[in-house]
C-alpha cells in the first residue's frame, strides 16, 4: 500500500477500508449498527411490558432490521468479498474456530444461568401443584415432531460438512438446503406451540413460576435457532456463489458447531422443562 493509499484509507488494514462511513477514527462501523439493533430489542420489549404493543412490536421489527443488516454488512466485508483472492491461512481458521468456541462458552453461561433459575423457582411457592392442571399438556405431538426435526438438521449439517471436505459440492450444496429447511419448520413448529398455549389455552407469559422459566427458557432457544438460520443462509447463499471447498470450509464448520450447540441445548430443554416439569 503506497503513503497517497494509506492516507486514503485512513490507516486502515482490509476490510475495514471497504465499509461505510469510512474514517471516523474506527476501523469499522458495522458492529456499532449491530449493537444499535441489538440494544433496540431490549427497547422494544421494555414498551410492550408499558402496555405500548403496537409500539414495541414496530420497534422491535425495525430493530430486527438494522441488527441483521449490520451482520451482514459486517461478515460481507470482513469474509466474503474478497474470498478468493485472499491466501488460505490455517492459523486465522483456527483463530476463528477457537472464537466460535469463546462465544458458545459465553451461550452455556447464559443458558446456564436460566436453569439455575428454573431449579430455584421450582422449590418456591408458585409452582404449580396436583396434577399440574393450570398448565397446558407440555409433552405433545407438537414437541416429539420439533425434536425429530431438530435432530434430523443436526445430521443433515453434518453431512454437509462432510460432503464439502469429499469435494462434492451438490450434495454439500442440498444437504445444507434441507437443513435451513428443517429449521424454518423447527421454528413454524415452536411459533405454533406459543400460538397454542396463548392464544388457544389462554396461558400467558405471566401466568406463575412456572410460565416464567417455561417462556424465558424455549424463548431464549428460539432467539438462537433463528440466528442459526440467518447464520446458515449466508452460508448457503455464500455456497451458491461458489464459494468454500476442502480447503476452504471455517465458515460452514463453526456455522455447524453453533448448530450442533442449538440442538444439544434443545435436548436438555425437552428433558428437564418439557418431561421433567411435571415430576
Amino acid at each position: 500500500m503506497t503513503v497517497d493509499d494509506a492516507a486514503d484509507d485512513h490507516g486502515h488494514h482490509l476490510p475495514a477500508v471497504k465499509d461505510f462511513p469510512r474514517g471516523f477514527g474506527e476501523a469499522s462501523w458495522w458492529p456499532f449498527i449491530t449493537a444499535v439493533g441489538g440494544s433496540g430489542f431490549y427497547i422494544a420489549a421494555a414498551i410492550y411490558l408499558l402496555g405500548e404493543q403496537l409500539v414495541g412490536g414496530v420497534t422491535f421489527a425495525l430493530s430486527a432490521l438494522i441488527f441483521l443488516g449490520g451482520i451482514y454488512g459486517w461478515l460481507y466485508h470482513a469474509f466474503v468479498a474478497d474470498f478468493w483472492s485472499r491466501e488460505a491461512d490455517h492459523k486465522h481458521e483456527q483463530k476463528l474456530r477457537w472464537g466460535m468456541l469463546t462465544f458458545l462458552g459465553s451461550e452455556i453461561a447464559t443458558f446456564g444461568a436460566l436453569f439455575v433459575y428454573y431449579f430455584f423457582i421450582r422449590v418456591g411457592a408458585s409452582w404449580p401443584t396436583g396434577d399440574f392442571s393450570d398448565v397446558p399438556a407440555l409433552v405433545n405431538s407438537v414437541v416429539i415432531f420439533n425434536t425429530i426435526i431438530l435432530l434430523a438438521s443436526s445430521a443433515t449439517i453434518h453431512y454437509a460438512h462432510v460432503a464439502l471436505l469429499n469435494e462434492n459440492r451438490k450434495r454439500f450444496i442440498r444437504l445444507f438446503g434441507l437443513t435451513i429447511l428443517l429449521g424454518v419448520i423447527f421454528i413454524s413448529g415452536w411459533a405454533f406451540e406459543y400460538y397454542e398455549f396463548i392464544v388457544q389455552y389462554n396461558y400467558g407469559f405471566f401466568e406463575g413460576a412456572f410460565s416464567n422459566g417455561f417462556y424465558a427458557l424455549t424463548g431464549l432457544h428460539g432467539i438462537h435457532v433463528a440466528l442459526g438460520i440467518v447464520m446458515m443462509s449466508i452460508v448457503f447463499v455464500r455456497a451458491l456463489r461458489g464459494q468454500y471447498s476442502a480447503e476452504r470450509h471455517v465458515s460452514v464448520s463453526t456455522t455447524s458447531m453453533y448448530w450442533h450447540f442449538v440442538d444439544i441445548v434443545w435436548v436438555f430443554l425437552v428433558v428437564v422443562l418439557y418431561v421433567g416439569a411435571g415430576l
